[in-house]
């Protein structure tokens, strides 16, 4: 393991979300690809290895402590630059059909190439945008997350009686200061506090108002 000094290295992901060493060394990897791809390409803005643990690893796990992803069959990660967060959660929960959204092709063939890297199946990039994927696609995709990519009023268009994906959860990444507009507030059913490396944030969970659960 790396240096018991890096406070969310490897190791502390393994005591804090019980993954296995083969998931271990998937993240290891992952975080390899994406330093190394950083060097000719600006996949993320985070370049130490210690802080793709915390700010894209843990950050994206803790979805594990607000929703049950072993009753999820699918997500789609909108807007995931670098695969955050839907790569660290397919690594956590291998069963995940997963539909990472990505316009910037550099990214969606880095994603691709994590995916293969890795050996991680039922992984389809996505790199139509957002409107273009709720007016054109129709899978079977119970959960949509997104982490600093789209603004919530763009991302609950999904809601329209028009989407087919209005009844599909959605999982909002959003720091301690974030509030919604009242239009937003309205499919807002929980959220979940925490904190990353100091950093206070929160997940939304955005849902139909008459909408049974998953």
């Amino acid at each position: 393991f790396p240096s018991h000094d890096m406070v969310y290295s490897s190791y502390e992901l393994l005591k804090k979300f019980g993954l296995t060493p083969i998931m271990l060394e998937q993240c290891e990897q992952y975080a390899d690809l994406l330093l190394e791809a950083n060097k000719n390409f600006n996949i993320t803005a985070i370049k130490d290895k210690q802080e793709v643990y915390a700010y894209h690893f843990y950050d994206s796990m803790m979805l594990s402590k607000l929703l049950d992803m072993h009753t999820v069959s699918a997500l789609a990660d909108v807007g995931t630059g670098g695969g955050f967060p839907g790569f660290p959660l397919k690594i956590m929960f291998p069963h995940l059909k997963i539909y990472p959204i990505e316009v910037n092709l550099k990214k969606a063939e880095f994603l691709t190439q994590v995916a293969q890297t890795l050996g991680l199946e039922y992984v389809s990039v996505q790199t139509l945008d957002w409107r273009t994927f709720l007016r054109t696609t129709h899978e079977q995709i119970p959960l949509f997350i997104a982490r600093a990519s789209l603004q919530v009023e763009d991302l609950i268009k999904m809601f329209q009686p028009s989407s087919p994906y209005r009844h599909a959860k959605l999982v909002y990444w959003a720091s301690e200061q974030w509030q919604p507009s009242k239009k937003e507030a309205a499919y807002i059913t929980k959220i979940y506090p925490y904190t990353v490396h100091n950093r206070a944030r929160k997940l939304v969970l955005f849902q139909n108002p008459d909408t049974s659960t998953l």
